[in-house]
Formats: structure tokens, C-alpha cells, sequence
């Protein structure tokens, strides 16, 4: 499905009633009027040309100015073919406000062919989150027979073109990765996200090698969880960008991304069933890597990313593992596996220890979706994140608000180390031998294993990376949850 597209337009009178319609903002003052922000110059103007008192028309409502709040005023001038303009709330008016508000707008135009004047941001932040969130929300994906393929424009009030350059290239990453997420597993399978990525490395001329069969002898967890599925199997996706030699150590970031493209949980079986109705969105970490390495070539940050993509499915056959198998991971360690629906940690696994021992990187971060102990204890508004490096959780909180994608830094606690623990093994791999309540801390302990003493996150975003219902900026079903965190922080590097 095509997205919607951003353009920046000046503050001229000509060019703002060239669109279709016009968006503007308001906000409920102290004095429980209304106030027309934003571009106010250029509204005034807008106001003498259309002959239109737009307070007097707020007024007639009395809306209460939540962000997002629409009002729909006609207009009618013989010169120009807009017929509307669109009165949206700001609340606030902080930069999550005007996500809200273009997300909402977005919304309301998505599927349509429509041209649309926007006046509502004036700050930096404040346009690139409200552009990118314009797209985000007019997003639409569908499999149906008769879907209209329209989408909106929105010309953004911009002196920059370099900042909405930068929003369209977000926008469509989050896009693409949403896409990858809603797509069937009947289409999706590890070898078709191979073939993604070739498709995205051709593109971005980016270096890119897959293994699969016995280029896979040593990644045991890949193979424990993939192999149930021996048609085509399972994958090792390395995608990478690196920018222009200038003799300057940069630093190099390792994103590994659990992509388990439908789970249902092996030979422990996922219950009760309609648990894996959404399963085919537990590639979205896989999903976020790929396209936040794909943007980059557009964006030119000074750093080298490289992202491993961990896909296999998580099938039912003769060749399933099976509770109290012993696998050895890349690096030789092994794991008692206890229950075969953990099964992301068990790929990821095999990625870390991989990017440590192979590819000597600054930052190593993984991204999954990872246990419903994440969702249970932060809901669907923010992704756990655990580190020991305090420096770098404040980083990735701070990209997480600039961004949107928000995050909470979440404890790794020692006194649960014991819950590893096995009795032939070097570690069970879901923390059976203690009964501390803490599904999510101890999946990360259990990474943290295979992370050496690297500067290492792990990103829990089993609770953010699927909405349950159409609202915000988020389609119900894939998010693209990380690639603009990931980004942000990349680019503040």
C-alpha cells in the first residue's frame, strides 16, 4: 500500500490555498475561550482571504481542545479550490500534543486523495514529530481484492526542507516495518525476510549476507527453534551500512532483532489457541532492525550500524525440540530448554553472541517481543528497557521522547541469577528454579549472558510493538514500534 507523502510549503497566502483544504490549530485559553496557535500570521491571512472569523466558529461548538480534537469549517473563495478548513486541538501544545493532532487528522483523510495545507507546528521538534506523525497516522494496510490505493498529501509550513526530507524517510521506514508485521505468515516465512532485506540492501547499496542450512551448524538456539519448520528453515540475516571513510574512528552499533515470523510455542504448545492469532507480529523487532538500517543511507549519520536478523518459525513437526533438549549456542554455552514457547530468547541468544564474538561492537542492543511479563507490568504506552549503563539508558529514554517510541528503564536484578540455574546445562533458559514473579528481569538476565562486557540494552517491546485497537498514531496490529527511537538515538551520536 503507498503512503501518505509530506512536502514543505512557505507561509505565502498563495500557497496555502493552492491545497484542498487547510489544517490549523487551536487551543482552550484560561479564560475558557479559544485560541488559534501555530503559523498565526499566515492564519490571519487565511482568515482575510476566506472572510471567515475561525474563533467565532470554535466558539459555536465549544469543543473542549484535547489534541486531536476536529472541527470541519467550510470555506468557499472563487480563486482557490480549498472548501475547508480543518480546526484541530492541541492541547498542551507540547510536541506529543502534535503528534496526537497529526495523527488524528491523518486519520481522518487516510485512503483519500486529498491535498492539505498544515499550519500547526512552528518549532523544529515540533514540525518533524507532527510530519511524521501525519503519515503515521493515515497509515492503511490490506490484503482486500477492491482496496483503494488514494492517500493524502500534507504540505507542512516549513522554512526547512531538510526537516521534512528527514520525516519522510522516518515515516516510510515505520511504515515498511508495520507492513512487514501485518503481512500474513502464509507469505512471511525467514526465507521471504531474507528476501526483504536483499531487496532493501539493493536499494540502500548496503552489504548484506544470509545463511541458512549448514552455514547454521553453529547457531544452536536458531536451529532449535527453526527446524521445526524445515521448509525453508530458518535464517541469519546480516544487513549493514557504513559511511564514507574520513580516518575518524566512528562508533559501530550491532542491532539484533528476534524474528520469529508465527509462534505457536512448539511442542509447548501456545495456550489458550487465539493467543496466536497475532503471532505473526512476533517478527517485530526483526522487523524494526532491518528498517531503521534500511533509512540510514538516506540519513548519513557518521556511524556504523549493522543489524542481525533472527528469523525462524516456531513450528509444530517431528523435527520440533522438545522441553529438557540441551542446545549449544554460538560460543559453545548451553542452555536447558524448559519450555519451547520461550523461544525468542533462544534465537536472540545466538544473535548476541555472535555480534560480540564476531563483529567487536561499541553499543550491542537487542529488540524483541519478548514476554507478556513487559506488557503486564507497562501495558501498551512504553517498551522495557534493561542495560547497567545508566549513561546510555538516559540516551535511549531521551530518544524514546523525541522520538515517541517511550521507554522505562527496568531493573536487572541479581538475587534472581539463581533462577537459571541447571542441573546439566550451563543455564535453563526460563528461569524455572525460582518462583520470583519475574518473567521479563529474568529473560534479560538470561541474555545478558551472551552479551560479554559490551555496552549492551535489551529492548522488551512485546506490550508496544501490536496495538489492540486504531487509535494514536498506531494502526491496530504492527507499530513499527523502535525504528524511531533507534534512529533518534543513532543520530544523536
Amino acid at each position: 500500500m503507498p503512503y501518505a507523502q509530506l512536502s514543505s510549503i512557505s507561509s505565502r497566502v498563495e500557497d496555502i490555498v493552492s491545497a484542498d483544504a487547510i489544517a490549523v490549530g487551536f487551543v482552550k485559553s484560561e479564560e475558557d475561550g479559544y485560541e488559534l496557535v501555530g503559523a498565526i500570521d499566515a492564519i490571519a491571512s487565511i482568515e482575510k482571504f476566506f472572510d471567515v472569523d475561525l474563533i467565532d466558529e470554535i466558539s459555536f461548538f465549544q469543543p473542549a481542545g484535547k489534541p486531536g480534537e476536529i472541527l470541519e469549517i467550510p470555506v468557499s473563495q472563487k480563486a482557490t479550490k480549498a472548501d475547508r478548513v480543518f480546526v484541530i486541538g492541541l492541547g498542551d501544545q507540547s510536541t506529543q500534543s502534535h503528534r496526537l493532532a497529526a495523527a488524528s487528522l491523518g486519520r481522518k483523510l487516510r485512503g483519500k486523495k486529498i491535498n492539505v495545507s498544515n499550519l500547526l507546528a512552528t518549532q523544529s521538534q515540533d514540525i518533524r514529530a507532527h510530519a511524521i506523525s501525519s503519515v503515521l497516522g493515515s497509515y492503511t494496510w490490506t490484503l482486500k481484492s477492491d482496496a483503494k490505493t488514494d492517500q493524502p498529501t500534507f504540505n507542512i509550513v516549513c522554512k526547512s526542507e531538510k526537516i521534512i526530507d528527514e520525516a519522510t524517510v522516518i515515516a516510510n521506514a515505520v511504515c515498511r516495518a508495520r507492513d512487514l508485521v501485518h503481512t500474513p505468515s502464509n507469505i512471511k516465512n525467514p526465507l521471504w525476510m531474507a528476501q526483504q532485506a536483499q531487496k532493501i540492501a539493493k536499494e540502500g547499496k548496503l552489504t548484506i549476507k544470509v545463511l541458512a542450512g549448514k552455514e547454521l551448524a553453529q547457531f544452536g538456539g536458531l536451529r532449535a527453534v527453526g527446524n521445526s519448520s524445515p521448509k525453508p528453515g530458518p535464517r541469519f540475516i546480516q544487513i549493514s551500512y557504513s559511511p564514507k571513510a574520513t580516518g575518524k574512528k566512528i562508533p559501530h552499533i550491532v542491532l539484533v532483532g528476534k524474528g520469529i515470523t508465527f509462534d505457536t510455542g512448539g511442542v509447548s504448545l501456545k495456550r489458550p489457541y487465539d493467543l496466536m492469532m497475532a503471532m505473526k507480529s512476533d517478527m517485530a523487532g526483526a522487523s524494526a532492525v532491518l528498517n531503521v538500517v534500511g533509512a540510514l543511507p538516506e540519513l548519513k549519520p557518521r556511524v556504523k550500524v549493522t543489524a542481525l536478523l533472527m528469523c525462524a518459525e516456531n513450528a509444530l513437526s517431528g523435527t520440533s525440540q522438545r522441553p529438557s533438549d540441551v542446545i549449544t549456542h554460538y560460543g559453545g554455552t548451553t542452555v536447558e530448554v524448559l519450555d519451547t514457547d520461550a523461544e525468542g530468547r533462544l534465537v536472540l541468544a545466538d544473535g548476541l553472541a555472535y555480534a560480540d564474538a564476531k563483529l567487536d561492537p561499541d553499543y550491542l542492543l537487542d529488540i524483541a517481543t519478548l514476554t507478556g511479563s513487559a506488557t503486564l507490568g507497562l501495558g501498551r504506552q512504553y517498551g522495557a528497557m534493561y542495560t547497567r549503563d545508566t549513561k546510555l539508558a538516559s540516551q535511549l529514554v531521551a530518544a524514546g521522547e523525541s522520538s515517541g517510541d517511550r521507554l522505562w528503564h527496568m531493573p536487572l536484578i541479581d538475587d534472581y541469577q539463581d533462577s537459571l540455574e541447571s542441573d546439566i546445562a550451563d543455564f535453563n533458559h526460563t528461569a524455572d528454579k525460582g518462583d520470583y514473579s519475574a518473567g521479563s528481569v529474568t529473560a534479560a538476565l538470561f541474555l545478558e549472558k551472551f552479551t560479554g562486557k559490551r555496552k549492551w540494552v535489551h529492548l522488551d517491546v512485546a506490550g508496544t510493538a501490536r496495538s489492540e485497537s486504531d487509535a494514536g498514531e498506531s494502526p491496530k496490529g504492527g507499530t513499527g514500534f523502535g525504528v524511531r527511537l533507534l534512529i533518534d538515538w543513532i543520530m544523536s551520536l
